[in-house]
């Protein structure tokens, strides 16, 4: 737990805690997601704070692990590449971005029940309806991380198309970039074809859309984040940051880690050796991805963009 980035590690927690509360307080008549999911917004116990409390609740162990895996398996790496800010912004915007899609997949769905009765239903007459059924569509409800979960997963692919990736049961590593489109066509596929199997495939969907238009603007304003090449500037800015801070030739007398003195020229080495060691980990990286770095590796890049 103490090499997970400090969003990504408090996501879990408190996803973790949330799910145990809600199997507590099961017990004693209290349901969680009836209060805090998400409802359709026609329905009577719909509150507009649940586009942010659903994505913390789930509705069983398996629904947690699975999510709970992909964010620690991909959220590590994006928030280490964008930093702790920038990721959370981008989980909440992209968790309520789903929840916004499935409220919208909804009301479809919903349209369409009401005009297989009515086969003309104007807008007035449509929340008439769901105004008198109110109280039957708070069965209409949504909870689960997913949605923000796959919006990470887009942006690791986004950020390491390249990169290899082992899937169970394929015996082949493939493409990151080419797992996202398999799970955006699966998504699709079953949001047309699958109705009534209780995954809010469009949330998944929406999750991944608005993470892919938070991206595309922030590559369009390299300015405000990480750079116009995608997570790659994180580590160019890694380097810049090393290259800016190279010491100048002085007679200066500087403090080690352990408090020892040590002069002009051993400090210059110092540095360059550790400039020269980043450099050759950003190489590596960009010849052979992310995952071909060792743990010792990581964790020198790590703590170099923490020293930024």
């Amino acid at each position: 737990m103490r090499n997970i980035p400090p969003i990504t590690k408090n996501l879990l927690i408190i996803n973790i805690l949330v799910f145990l509360a809600t199997q507590v307080l099961a017990l004693r008549g209290v349901d969680l997601a009836s209060l805090f999911g998400l409802h359709f917004f026609m329905a009577s116990d719909f509150r507009i704070y649940q586009l942010v409390t659903y994505m913390f609740l789930h509705a069983g162990f398996m629904h947690l692990l699975f999510n709970m895996f992909a964010l620690w398996m991909f959220g590590c790496v994006i928030e280490s590449v964008w930093g702790p800010r920038r990721f959370l912004l981008y989980y909440m915007v992209c968790g309520v971005g789903a929840g916004i899609m499935q409220e919208l997949a909804q009301l479809g769905s919903f349209y369409f029940m009401v005009s297989a009765q009515e086969p003309v239903v104007g807008v007035v007459e449509l929340f008439h309806i769901g105004n008198m059924l109110s109280g039957q569509l708070n069965l209409w409800t949504t909870i689960g991380a997913s949605g923000a979960v796959y919006a990470i997963l887009l942006a690791f692919g986004m950020l390491f198309p390249n990169e290899r990736m082992f899937i169970f049961p394929l015996p082949v590593p493939i493409k990151a970039k080419w797992l996202v489109m398999f799970y955006v066509f699966i998504e699709l596929w079953s949001a047309l074809g699958s109705r009534g199997d209780g995954v809010a495939h469009m949330a998944h969907l929406g999750g991944m859309l608005f993470g892919f238009m938070l991206i595309k603007y922030w590559r369009k304003h390299p300015y405000y984040v990480y750079g116009s090449d995608g997570g790659r500037g994180f580590f160019d800015s890694l380097k810049r940051n090393f290259d800016k801070h190279k010491p100048k030739s002085d007679t200066t007398m500087h403090a080690e880690e352990g408090g020892a003195k040590e002069t002009d020229m051993e400090y210059n080495a110092r540095k360059k050796a550790e400039q020269d060691e980043i450099d050759r980990i950003l190489d590596k990286i960009r010849k052979s991805g992310y995952d071909s770095l060792t743990k010792e590796e990581k964790k020198k890049l790590f703590d170099s963009s923490n020293n930024d």
